[in-house]
């Protein structure tokens, strides 16, 4: 053979290890960084995202480079029981250390699971020759560890040449500057909130701060926005993981926010770069409105030619911005306005929409009392979301938004008509809401003021105004924009860790109810075109502009409360006529907020659209006694604020007795049925589906509007009442934290509902910060107990003296038979050795809620409309398998439609309505655990147990 022929080895390139999930990739980033290997380089892209780690010892070898890279498509690892001997395992690496008792100190302080073993020495008894420590990674792979060299890899050390090794050192430093990444630096990441203050912003800092940390960087707050950076030395100031501990419940900004004209000047922006280069921070993540993001793109473009001012007046050094040449800007939309562009919903928009509905709620019962009309302003600039879903979260009976002004130089008196035949049909209150940059079709502003003399001069009504001003910025974030600002946040850590030179700076967006990355900029020019389209008179084109539902939601907002449309294409059919449905609504199963926001659209809904809608009593027993009722306009007056259930529901099934069922239907001529209610409802449709070739009655169009706080039907991402009941558990949660911490070192184990899905206990879990959640899904073993008292006794050992936190466990109902809310609270009260106290809250019913959120009323007149119009469709636009006629009879519907699309839920999905077939959804759902078989929100829990410190739990 040749030389060239021979094969030859020269040494070990790398190792690579696969990490299955994100929260699993970084952890294990940071557990390596730990033990002492260094982040060298960091790739990602469509194809994808690894990080390079270099051992850089002190020994002269200096061989061991590791990649690890985060594939989700890779084979699952379990790690090995504790109860078996590891040294039988087979170990992916042997690594040497003379520092064994600095990693048993580190593995124990995490808290890691590992083993050691010592082996005694044969030429000296009772002395050790060498010992082992055994550890599974955060990917579950076995690390061993050992003061025992390798033989082999001795003599090779003295074999190597002086000039080999210099080469080596060489060609790592190069390639590390060629990255533009120093071994010896560790990156630095700031986060301002800049702009009008959003509730969520301090969520969103404290999840930057906190990943950051996770990600083996330092995390920095720069303090009043934009002068902050300017100023410099104190209102610059690195974050500690605790130093974030009370923020998710705290309203506005902790680390505060200040109008900065320096910053607007190339001088301000000058010292700011002077200060970050100082500091070391070479990332930066802006959570504010669109022109702090403007600003901060600014920033980034002109960075090169700041450093090279900088370096030419003298203040800083060629080595300084060399190491500092590019700087990565972030956005995270902070704004309660809602205005951004390429994103459906902003950080403190949700929260201001519970201080407005709060608010007019509160005025509705004083209007009523004296028969008053009251005229509201609220906040919206150039933007009318805030308007419009306050107009239709409180029953409101105008709206007015700069995007879509009234119509015609006739609309008061088409206002004024409007409000006297709400009045002439018994209403003795009149809500108008009007956006604080409202206007008319001639661009002329329309405000408060000019309302109320309106309603006082034309129609003599007592009226009074409401300008409810900054009190809509206040108070505590909603779970919503906690979950959001969190959510956001991690991904901001990502978006920087993953950014390169030349690529336009991120903005992290909400869309179809995914966290994505989109382009800063776009999104801030797009924005600005809204107030360009208003301007020109464009009013359809600034409707387009907005989030995909805005501009069907408006139109949903005047079908449902008009009682004489003013827009003719609204109504088009005549009462009573032979193409009207007569439909039935019927609730089923738990009580759930938002359910009787749903009967009240339907209704109103159907009498615009011509159609006779009927309220069907307590459920199916209601409707085997015939309790069916028709409904009137005004008889759902006021009912989109009430909890609970007004026609009464249960969880009783077709199946109690379907000929009976039947027969009331045949009865009253049911030709549609909307059933609001949980996984019962579900299941009652698939009755009465299934027994449709007994029972010609169930050969209707029949839909499924999914109303429970357990979110477990299919075909849906939400359901009514999970919002309102995440606001519940937040608030009861937040309460028993305060009492934890003010009793010190005190754990509260949280139970709460949600049958076989863990979604309630994962959504609050993140929204309060807890220690732990316990899910269905995952179960509770003795193992994952012993975790939790390990993390425990540690992070009460760290916390300062006489200052020890409140912590809390949340339990879903269902996650273990064995292991009870009780059970658990006893075992951490036993292992804590009086280092903490334990104690339970089951929060029982109280999680239904009381009045419905403003989420889940909006969500309801959604789904109703559009359920409303499923049965037009499906009774009008008939298969070969139907047919309708046009007498009215006792003895069977006039409807017959066996079609299997015909009975369908109404889901939300991303942004949009869907209707899924009961039948096609049978695949996806798991009818023993009654819930779907797939839980988009399980990402949620890998990020609390993220920000709980919890990378035990990876």
């Amino acid at each position: 053979m040749e030389d060239q022929d021979k094969i030859v080895l020269d040494h070990m390139s790398h190792v690579i290890l696969t990490a299955l999930t994100k929260e699993t990739y970084h952890a294990s980033v940071a557990w390596f960084e730990q033990l002492g290997l260094k982040a060298i380089m960091t790739e990602s892209s469509a194809e994808v995202t690894a990080t390079w780690l270099q051992l850089f010892s002190e020994s002269d070898w200096n061989g061991v480079s590791l990649k690890i890279v985060y594939s989700p498509s890779g084979l699952r690892k379990q790690p090995h029981s504790s109860k078996m001997d590891w040294r039988s395992m087979p170990a992916i690496a042997s690594i040497y250390t003379n520092t064994l008792k600095a990693i048993e100190t580190l593995f124990a302080r995490l808290p890691w699971p590992y083993q050691l073993y010592s082996t005694p020495s044969k030429e000296n008894p009772g002395e050790t020759e060498f010992t082992c420590i055994y550890a599974h990674d955060p990917m579950n792979n076995l690390l061993v560890f050992t003061n025992k060299p390798n033989p082999f890899e001795i003599k090779k050390q003295k074999e190597y040449k002086v000039e080999e090794e210099e080469e080596a050192t060489e060609s790592v430093v190069s390639q590390t500057t060629a990255l533009g990444s120093s071994s010896e630096r560790r990156r630095k990441i700031a986060i301002l909130t800049s702009g009008g203050d959003a509730p969520g912003m301090n969520a969103a800092v404290r999840a930057v701060v906190r990943a950051a940390v996770l990600r083996g960087c330092d995390a920095y707050a720069v303090h009043e926005g934009y002068q902050g950076l300017v100023d410099g030395g104190d209102m610059i100031r690195k974050m500690g993981w605790d130093d974030v501990q009370h923020y998710l419940s705290t309203g506005g900004t902790v680390i505060g926010t200040a109008r900065c004209k320096a910053f607007r000047e190339r001088p301000g922006r000058l010292q700011a770069a002077k200060n970050m280069v100082k500091e070391g921070i070479d990332a930066l993540v802006v959570c504010g409105g669109d022109g702090s993001l403007t600003g901060a793109d600014l920033f980034r473009s002109e960075w090169p030619s700041l450093l090279e001012e900088l370096v030419k007046n003298g203040e800083l050094t060629e080595e300084e911005a060399k190491a500092f040449a590019h700087l990565n800007i972030v956005g995270l939309v902070g704004s309660i306005d809602n205005d951004m562009s390429s994103t459906d919903i902003t950080i403190g928009a949700v929260t201001c929409l519970h201080r407005i509905c709060e608010s007019i709620d509160s005025i509705s019962s004083t209007a009523s009392s004296h028969s008053r009309a009251f005229v509201v302003e609220v906040m919206g600039r150039h933007c009318g979301w805030l308007a419009l879903m306050a107009g239709i979260a409180t029953g409101a009976d105008f709206i007015f938004i700069p995007e879509r002004p009234p119509s015609g130089d006739e609309w008061q008196d088409n206002m004024c008509a409007e409000i006297k035949r709400h009045r002439d049909l018994g209403k003795r209150k009149t809500i108008v809401i009007v956006c604080e940059g409202a206007i008319d079709s001639n661009l002329k502003p329309i405000t408060a003021k000019d309302m109320m003399d309106l309603l006082t001069d034309r129609l003599h009504l007592d009226t009074r105004m409401t300008i409810l001003g900054h009190v809509q910025r206040g108070g505590t974030p909603c779970a919503f924009d906690r979950n959001l600002a969190t959510m956001q946040g991690v991904e901001a850590v990502d978006a920087v860790l993953a950014s390169k030179p030349g690529v336009p700076s991120p903005m992290i967006a909400m869309c179809e109810n995914r966290i994505t990355r989109v382009d800063l900029m776009k999104a801030v020019e797009l924005t600005g075109e809204v107030a360009k389209a208003i301007q020109r008179k464009d009013f359809i084109g600034a409707m387009n502009l907005r989030d995909p539902a805005f501009n069907q939601q408006y139109d949903q907002f005047l079908a449902t409360t008009l009682s004489t449309s003013l827009e003719p294409s609204l109504v088009t059919h005549d009462a009573k006529t032979d193409t009207s449905l007569r439909i039935g609504i019927i609730n089923v199963g738990a009580p759930a907020g938002g359910m009787n926001a749903a009967v009240r659209a339907a209704v109103r809904y159907a009498r615009n659209r011509g159609h006779v809608p009927f309220a069907i009593n307590n459920g199916f027993p209601g409707l085997i006694a015939g309790q069916i009722k028709e409904m009137k306009w005004m008889d759902v007056d006021g009912w989109i604020a009430h909890g609970g259930s007004e026609l009464g529901t249960n969880r009783d099934q077709p199946s109690l007795d379907l000929g009976m069922v039947s027969y009331q239907l045949q009865k009253f001529n049911i030709q549609s049925l909307l059933l609001i209610g949980g996984f019962e409802a579900y299941s009652a449709c698939l009755e009465m589906y299934n027994a449709r070739n007994s029972y010609p009655a169930f050969c209707m169009p029949m839909v499924h509007i999914p109303a429970t706080i357990s979110n477990n039907v299919p075909g849906t991402e939400f359901s009514l009442g999970t919002d309102t009941s995440l606001n519940a558990i937040m608030e009861a949660c937040d309460a028993i934290k305060q009492s934890a911490t003010a009793s010190r070192k005190r754990v509260f184990v949280v139970e709460v509902h949600g049958g076989k899905s863990g979604f309630l206990a994962v959504m609050s879990g993140l929204a309060v910060g807890a220690t732990s959640v316990y899910i269905p899904e995952e179960g509770i073993n003795l193992s994952r107990l012993q975790k939790d008292v390990r993390h425990l006794c540690q992070r009460y050992s760290e916390d300062a003296e006489g200052k020890s936190q409140g912590r809390v466990f949340i339990r879903s109902e269902a996650a273990s038979k064995t292991y009870t809310t009780d059970i658990v609270s006893a075992i951490i009260k036993e292992e804590g050795h009086q280092q903490f106290d334990s104690r339970t809250a089951i929060l029982g019913h109280i999680q239904q809620g009381n009045s419905a959120s403003p989420l889940d009323r909006v969500r309801a007149m959604r789904l109703a409309v559009c359920a409303v119009d499923f049965f037009e469709e499906h009774a009008t636009g008939l298969s070969s398998a139907s047919s309708m006629t046009s007498n009215v009879s006792t003895s069977g519907p006039s409807v017959y439609n066996k079609d299997p699309e015909s009975v369908a839920v109404a889901g939300i999905q991303g942004s949009k309505v869907t209707f899924t077939s009961v039948e096609a959804l049978l695949k996806d759902t798991d009818m023993k655990n009654r819930k779907p078989t797939q839980s988009w929100w399980m990402d949620y829990k890998r990020t609390c147990n993220l920000l709980a410190r919890r990378t035990d739990l990876f």
